[in-house]
């Protein structure tokens, strides 16, 4: 390991020490090592009292262990400002961490990047735009940087993947700890095919507050982030702003009124966001991602699978429409009774036309 890491490992290891006192660290000393051969008392401008006494004490050597350990294991790196693999983009700002844990390859961090996040729990539209969306712009050459979360963000994963092409996880958690563990066989695919990244050293757990860091983090790592579907509440909000901070470009898909999920992207586009109706329209405004065209995605999908549909089914998913509807709405708008809707809905379902809700609701989506 070289000096520097091994100096970056112990001092990212301290208490108190984040990125603004490692970057005053690094502007003053230029080599953290050089930092923890200063005395006592130059080390009290920049240390707490518990980290100075950190730093004589056994367990940061255990602790230590357990990252070059890791290190020590196929396929994971050490990452630290002024190596060739440390994005330039990422490092100009202000609280860039010094220190970046890699399962995968590494050169991926200096690659054009697109944030691509959403809901944890989206709509079934929000799911497929997540994936489509992914899957067309990782197959036309883009890295698509996600979170590893439920819901949207493995859906962008997963299109990545299957697109071709490769993903960037971040977690929020130690390299070692995967969060949410629902997600372990999609994060052996995006190491395998891509990186995991996290700038918390092993042995770190869940803890909310770590959630808004690897959020800014994602944004950092990217040219733009693009929101596939969010609450009023979501923290794919705190992702955009952090984006706008950093100068990155924001983009939202738009979706219906009625949506709750919708409403946190209408905000975006409100505030100045690039609304986003297909692929294309994020490849256009970010030449760096400018590479081989390919037919994208809509934003607001279509029902049809290639087959023609009889009158009747044709009526119903007219009736439907792209928000969730009820059981005696449908009934209304058609004239049809309850029996024969349910029969003619599970049939769309069972064909990808029409998602089923809690509640007895149906929608139209993409086949």
């Amino acid at each position: 390991m070289q000096d520097a890491h091994a100096a970056w490992l112990r001092l990212w290891r301290l208490p108190g020490v984040g990125p603004a006192t490692a970057r005053a660290i690094n502007d003053d000393f230029s080599h953290p090592a050089r930092f923890l051969e200063a005395s006592r008392q130059v080390q009290r401008h920049y240390l707490t009292e518990q980290a100075q006494d950190t730093l004589d004490r056994d367990e940061q050597e255990t602790a230590l262990a357990t990252d070059r350990a890791w290190l020590a294991e196929p396929d994971h790196h050490l990452v630290c400002w002024g190596d060739d693999n440390y994005p330039d983009g990422l490092s100009a700002l202000p609280d860039a961490p010094p220190v970046l844990f890699v399962h995968g390859d590494p050169q991926l961090l200096t690659a054009a990047q697109l944030a691509l996040v959403g809901s944890r729990k989206p709509s079934e539209t929000g799911r497929r735009n997540a994936y489509e969306f992914a899957e067309h712009l990782a197959g036309s050459g883009v890295v698509i940087t996600s979170g590893l979360a439920l819901g949207s963000d493995a859906a962008a994963h997963q299109g990545a993947l299957d697109g071709g092409g490769t993903t960037i996880g971040v977690m929020a958690t130690g390299p070692d700890r995967l969060y949410p563990a629902r997600n372990r066989e999609l994060a052996t695919r995006i190491a395998a095919k891509g990186a995991l990244v996290t700038e918390f050293p092993t042995g770190v757990g869940v803890r909310r507050h770590y959630f808004p860091r690897r959020n800014r983090l994602l944004s950092g790592l990217s040219l733009g982030v693009l929101v596939a579907e969010a609450g009023q509440r979501s923290g794919s909000l705190t992702t955009a702003r952090h984006a706008l901070e950093q100068g990155r470009e924001v983009f939202a898909i738009p979706g219906s009124i009625h949506n709750p999920l919708a409403r946190g992207c209408h905000q975006l586009i409100r505030e100045g966001a690039k609304l986003v109706e297909v692929a294309g329209d994020v490849l256009e405004e970010l030449p760096p991602l400018r590479v081989s065209p390919r037919e994208p995605p809509q934003a607001s999908p279509a029902a049809s699978n290639g087959d023609t549909l009889d009158h009747s089914y044709s009526m119903l998913l007219d009736a439907l429409g792209y928000d969730p509807q009820p059981l005696d709405l449908l009934s209304q708008r058609t004239g049809l009774t309850a029996d024969t809707l349910s029969s003619m809905l599970l049939l769309l379902e069972l064909r990808g036309l029409v998602a089923s809700y809690p509640g007895g609701r149906y929608m139209r989506v993409d086949g």
